[in-house]
């Protein structure tokens, strides 16, 4: 045991030297602070000015571009791997387009040719049932997203929630559109997007008890540990949707700093996020009906009426 501890070691101690040893250094300063230049293709010692290296392999294209729609036309790559597809991008797609290469249009033959060929190609695509049901959630996931307008982040981590509940044997027993509707709540509450329940519920087409219950078991079974939502991610989208100023926005937000302690407690962030805005409308003389404000925050009037009592009584506003 002694010896073989002492063999790793060595081991070790050659490995690192030999790293070491890898690192180029200036044979007239001997310093290792040596710069490439990428323009030129040299090594230059950063200390005495030594050029250590020239005519260096570049590995990067022959071409070269001045602006990003140039590149993008000039690069002969495909696009990156996505969470989002089923098949995450990697396979190829047979255009719809009835061109030659030239851009003549071909024959009628040639024509119904590659509408088979497309229609076997979209057939192959997915090999098995659950690479069809994977297919069909990851597009309502895309449809459900767009509706809600949240970024291209919050597709990719909730596509790779689903894939996990997938995985999990979490779908049995369950809708695919529940599932992937709950996936999509919590990647928006991972990712920091204020989106509701009900928000997300009516770009759905399923009710909001199923959604709820299927978010609080795949959060429970794949432990997401996801955090409380801050009433105030939703400040200021709701003042921009009800046209307030920045002012009533940083009322709004002073506003629940001081009372969501001891009050949010067990009440929705929405609605109290919509009362807070309520309140900071009346302070501000930018007067807005609680039916408005609940129309944009989607909670009833009483809600806010509710929350707004309470909030003025901490605050000790009369």
């Amino acid at each position: 045991m002694v010896w073989s501890v002492r063999f790793r070691e060595d081991e070790n101690e050659i490995e690192e030297a030999e790293a070491d040893a890898a690192l180029p250094t200036c044979s007239e300063c001997e310093s290792g602070n040596i710069i490439q230049k990428s323009n030129t293709g040299e090594r230059i010692c950063e200390d005495c000015g030594l050029v250590v290296e020239d005519e260096m392999i570049d590995s990067g294209p022959e071409w070269r571009a001045f602006n990003h729609n140039e590149r993008q036309k000039k690069s002969r790559v495909g696009a990156p791997t996505t969470q989002t597809m089923h098949d995450k991008g990697l396979t190829t797609q047979i255009d719809w387009k009835n061109k030659d290469a030239y851009g003549r249009s071909i024959s009628s033959k040639k024509r119904s040719q590659m509408n088979r060929l497309r229609k076997w190609q979209t057939r192959i695509r997915t090999k098995d049932a659950g690479e069809r049901n994977l297919q069909f959630a990851l597009s309502e996931i895309d449809r459900m997203a767009s509706a809600l307008g949240v970024p291209r982040a919050v597709r990719e981590v909730t596509s790779v929630i689903y894939r996990r509940a997938l995985q999990e044997d979490l779908i049995r027993g369950r809708s695919i559109e529940g599932v992937a509707t709950a996936a999509l709540y919590a990647g928006c509450r991972q990712e920091g997007i204020p989106r509701s329940l009900e928000e997300v519920t009516e770009v759905s087409r399923i009710e909001r008890i199923e959604v709820s219950r299927t978010y609080r078991y795949i959060s429970n079974e794949l432990g997401l540990e996801l955090l409380p939502i801050d009433p105030k991610q939703y400040v200021p989208r709701f003042t921009s949707k009800l046209d307030l100023p920045q002012e009533v926005e940083a009322k709004a937000k002073e506003i629940i700093d001081e009372t969501a302690d001891p009050l949010l407690s067990g009440r929705g962030p929405s609605g109290f996020a919509a009362a807070a805005i309520y309140a900071a409308s009346l302070l501000c003389n930018e007067k807005r009906t609680q039916k408005e404000v609940a129309n944009i925050a989607q909670v009833t009037e009483v809600t806010i009426r509710n929350r707004y009592q309470e909030q003025i009584e901490m605050l000790g506003v009369r």
